[in-house]
């Protein structure tokens, strides 16, 4: 019980935990929508935005945050108009973002030590004020998503169907991709840049081998997804491993666990 003396390892926990309710959460209409670079594209245009914070000496998170979203509107918009397959969209933005987020540190000489945080995670870079926005957004998005539950899930299936039922598909989608890159933001500075995507998609992806209705997976890839970040977390801690690297590892674990379990029965 050492490490519930220390205040920074109580703030990784709660924020930890909550983010990957989150995650999970947002993680099942991505898989089920065959979006899943979605994550792992924000999370790069957020390290772009870490990146342009350290230039401008303002806050990475709010810069990460602005960036995001901003990508992701403008994502959202070349999909619609169908101007480029999906996927496409999706390289050509994670690839551009990762490569001016390089140039931009390396010419700027803004490189700063604290940049692998934001790539890999940190255990000791949560605030109380990083507490507080999380609990606020998160709050705000399991209402927007439980108000919006149907409605997601037949887009998530069927987008053509929810158009000619008059749903509001573009709203809801614009709404959606926008959370999503907002949660990636502020999730950077524990999981990381580079891992928060697999936080997303893994624990998902493991929960649909049990072959079990939507809520059920959505249950089963949030236990997944809060295990391996509080024992992440805890071993992160006792055994001095980078915490994103180490939650990432045990979602995987926990993917292979699921696949045999489906192998056996």
């Amino acid at each position: 019980m050492e490490m519930f003396e220390y205040t920074f390892m109580i703030h990784a926990l709660m924020a930890g935990s909550i983010i990957a309710v989150l995650a999970s959460t947002f993680g099942m209409f991505v898989v089920v929508k065959r979006y899943a670079m979605l994550s792992d594209t924000l999370a790069h245009v957020s390290l772009l935005g870490v990146a342009i914070g350290f230039l401008l000496n303002i806050s990475t998170i709010y810069s990460a945050i602005i960036v995001a979203l901003g990508v992701s509107l403008v994502i959202e918009y070349i999909r619609n108009y169908k101007a480029v397959y999906s996927d496409s969209i999706l390289a050509i933005f994670l690839s551009s973002s990762l490569a001016l987020a390089i140039v931009i540190v390396s010419v700027s000489n803004s490189f700063n030590s604290s940049l692998f945080d934001y790539l890999f995670g940190s255990i000791v870079a949560v605030s109380r004020e990083d507490i507080v926005s999380i609990l606020l957004f998160a709050a705000l998005s399991l209402i927007f998503m439980g108000n919006n539950y149907q409605k997601m899930l037949l887009i998530s299936f069927d987008e053509d169907l929810a158009y000619s039922s008059g749903i509001r598909v573009r709203f809801l989608n614009i709404m959606f991709v926008s959370l999503v890159a907002i949660m990636i933001g502020l999730s950077i500075k524990i999981i990381g840049a580079l891992l928060i995507g697999a936080l997303m998609i893994i624990p998902v992806s493991a929960a649909i081998l049990f072959k079990q209705g939507f809520f059920i997976t959505w249950v089963i890839a949030l236990s997944m997804a809060v295990f391996s970040v509080i024992t992440g977390l805890t071993l992160s801690f006792y055994v001095a491993l980078p915490s994103g690297a180490t939650i990432v590892l045990l979602t995987l674990i926990l993917f292979c666990l699921s696949y045999l379990y489906k192998k056996l029965i």
